[in-house]
């Protein structure tokens, strides 16, 4: 049921020569989106299209291949088997009439459909005039969510996505959680904040980063001279020392402290 699928679905779409990263992370994508109960849908073609399509396969969830010719038409030639699989898990749907061969007109109105079938757009790898950026163009034109996953600079393959990026209406995304809050209803889905490691002195006061900053990392140092490069009063500097000492920063021997 066509209509069941669309009514939560992410289009995935980029390069059909996808780069080895290009091809991971739209596997990815669609792998994770697909576990979200999100529908893949994609234009059945190489690169970014067969490697989202196999994505939501390998999640086993059903996904949509949009055709740019007949339905008796599966194309690419190289395809055929991914779209024959797509058929029992999922749906093959195209506007054109049976015997129709795809051309670029075609494709393009292909996408369109594509844009249209689901709620947003992610457009992986795409170069500067990728058919990828006209479904891109459907999306926003159709009121749609537009999506972008950033590639290194110096990719011809990126280029695209990363013009695309500077629009006001494109939202840059680099995981399927990224993806889903912006598919989702405005407060929900909502993706965890990324953050790096956790240490110890992230919590500590300017001043005790300022104590710490002046313990000595081999040889100890008495607490005077400590607090005469940290800049301290010296009682402050023994009740601080003795705090990251509770927390395991620094060390004291024979009345001379270390970093730990």
């Amino acid at each position: 049921d066509l209509s069941a699928l669309s009514a939560q679905a992410v289009s995935i779409v980029g390069a059909r020569a996808a780069t080895a990263y290009g091809a991971h992370v739209a596997g990815d994508l669609a792998i994770e989106t697909a576990e979200r109960s999100f529908t893949v849908v994609s234009g059945g073609a190489y690169g970014i299209d067969a490697a989202a399509h196999r994505g939501a396969l390998a999640a086993d969830r059903p996904t949509v291949a949009v055709l740019a010719g007949g339905i008796d038409r599966l194309y690419p030639q190289g395809n055929k088997d991914l779209l024959r699989r797509i058929t029992e898990r999922g749906v093959v749907v195209t506007e054109a009439a049976p015997a129709c061969t795809p051309t670029k007109s075609r494709f393009l109105v292909r996408n369109r459909l594509i844009a249209a079938l689901s709620r947003g757009t992610v457009v992986v790898e795409a170069a500067l005039r990728s058919g990828s950026l006209n479904t891109a163009r459907w999306a926003r034109d159709l009121s749609r969510h537009v999506m972008g996953v950033p590639g290194p600079v110096t990719s011809r393959l990126s280029a695209g996505v990363h013009q695309l990026l500077r629009q006001p209406e494109a939202v840059l995304v680099t995981d399927a959680a990224e993806v889903v809050e912006q598919l989702s209803p405005v407060g929900t889905g909502l993706a965890a904040a990324k953050r790096g490691p956790v240490h110890v002195q992230d919590g500590l006061d300017l001043r005790s980063l300022q104590l710490l900053d002046a313990v000595p990392k081999f040889s100890g140092a008495s607490t005077i001279s400590i607090a005469g490069v940290a800049g301290l009063r010296h009682d402050d500097v023994v009740s601080r020392l003795d705090e990251l000492r509770s927390l395991g920063l620094v060390i004291v021997e024979e009345g001379r402290w270390r970093l730990s």
